[in-house]
């Protein structure tokens, strides 16, 4: 995580210093779910997400774009009234590439910082934070959108989860969970200085 750190500051140190970079708002739906072994008949939990990134340009249509993203995950089950909502504190580090057109593609690595873990039914909500990692690692694909002549962008990506989310301690389990949510969003630039 020290090190995690280290790089986005020096990024943004290297980005201001340089006055080429461009620092922005996003927010939009989650489409989440929870796979593994320990996971049966998971479905799809729509919710949210909010942030904010920065662009940091490394090379001709080549930037890093580091973001601190809240997001609300987990997964719904056959009973209508079950849901276990997953919250998480994001920081993705995404390598993003101007294809022309406006559009921009994107992947990265992104660890996530557990905030909370529920199971909430007919009304009732139990805390199981405890029987899950603090921390989550896994993979973004993105494909971007900047709408011409604005400071707005479309933002449709995928994280696939890398680790296993289960703390086996808390209930002796050996199986795995692991999130997967698609992500469709606005992004709004907030502030630009040097080339785009």
């Amino acid at each position: 995580m020290k090190k995690l750190a280290l790089v986005i500051l020096a990024g943004v140190s290297f980005a201001t210093a340089n006055a080429q970079f461009q620092f922005g708002v996003k927010g939009g739906f989650n489409f989440s779910s929870l796979n593994g072994s320990d996971i049966q008949d998971a479905r799809t939990r729509v919710s949210a997400n909010l942030g904010a990134f920065i662009r940091l340009p490394i090379a001709e249509r080549v930037s890093l774009q580091p973001e601190l993203v809240y997001s609300s995950q987990g997964a719904k089950f056959v009973n209508p009234d079950e849901s276990f909502p997953v919250n998480y504190l994001n920081i993705p580090i995404l390598l993003r590439f101007g294809v022309g057109g406006g559009f921009a593609i994107y992947t990265g690595p992104q660890i996530g910082i557990l905030l909370s873990a529920k199971d909430k039914m007919n009304g009732n909500s139990i805390d199981l934070k405890d029987a899950y990692k603090s921390s989550d690692l896994s993979w973004a694909f993105g494909l971007g959108y900047k709408i011409p002549q604005t400071p707005v962008g479309i933002d449709f990506r995928y994280n696939a989860g890398l680790s296993n989310i289960e703390e086996h301690s808390f209930n002796n389990s050996h199986g795995s969970i692991r999130n997967g949510v698609f992500q469709l969003g606005v992004t709004y630039v907030l502030f630009s200085s040097g080339r785009k």
